[in-house]
């Protein structure tokens, strides 16, 4: 009754039905998706998120945003204050980036050329069969920090996964993006790493099915002067 009474669209309807029936949602933990908007945000997410060579592999698995209303963080937070908050509501985190992810640890540690080095959060995708480790940023993305993240894939590639598990993927996770500095970064690189950003309050449904609304309209013309 939740999705039939919250859904505006056929499609809408199905995603929801199938996506309960994947993540065996409890009433409240549906009630939530639908508040936040995931059907949009996923929606837009498959066009937005990994370079070419890897959405085949990548796609339907990660979000552009998160939404992380959960954390309740003050105004003023440091990095630190981010990652312990998503560690205390480690629950509803895994309940917004899907229960694929089982949680293997906290700064987690990492040995290069006898030096120690620390991932801020990993976790394993069951669905993927890899590791992916988050990296958590409070300001805007910089170009800089994918560097640091391939370094970290290498490493949990090289020390960490087994022989049957493959590549590990990557999310910097980040207040804010520019998407043509994402779109730079990412030109040139092979990584399997995407640039997502976070919110801590609720975004409007409206907004989000205008940007969808929008988009789809903008794919639709470019198909048709394809053809």
């Amino acid at each position: 009754m939740l999705i039939l009474s919250k859904s505006k669209t056929d499609e809408e309807r199905e995603f929801y039905i199938k996506l309960c029936i994947k993540e065996r949602y409890t009433k409240r933990e549906l009630e939530r998706q639908l508040d936040s908007g995931y059907y949009e945000r996923y929606m837009l997410s498959n066009q937005m998120l990994a370079p070419a060579p890897l959405t085949r592999r990548l796609q339907n698995n990660f979000l552009d945003t998160y939404v992380l209303e959960f954390l309740n963080l003050p105004e003023k937070y440091s990095e630190y204050d981010f990652k312990k908050a998503i560690i205390q509501n480690l629950k509803k985190f895994i309940l917004e980036i899907g229960k694929d992810f089982p949680f293997i640890g906290e700064e987690y540690r990492v040995q290069v050329g006898g030096n120690d080095y620390y991932v801020d959060l990993l976790f394993y995708h069951s669905g993927l069969a890899c590791l992916v480790a988050f990296e958590l940023k409070i300001g805007s993305f910089k170009p800089e920090h994918l560097g640091k993240m391939n370094f970290y894939l290498e490493a949990l590639d090289r020390e960490h996964k087994k022989v049957n598990e493959n590549p590990s993927v990557g999310i910097i996770l980040c207040a804010s993006k520019d998407n043509e500095v994402v779109e730079f970064a990412l030109s040139r690189s092979l990584s399997p790493t995407m640039i997502s950003e976070y919110t801590l309050k609720l975004i409007d449904k409206a907004l989000l099915q205008k940007k969808l609304h929008e988009f789809s309209e903008i794919v639709q013309i470019s198909e048709a002067e394809t053809e």
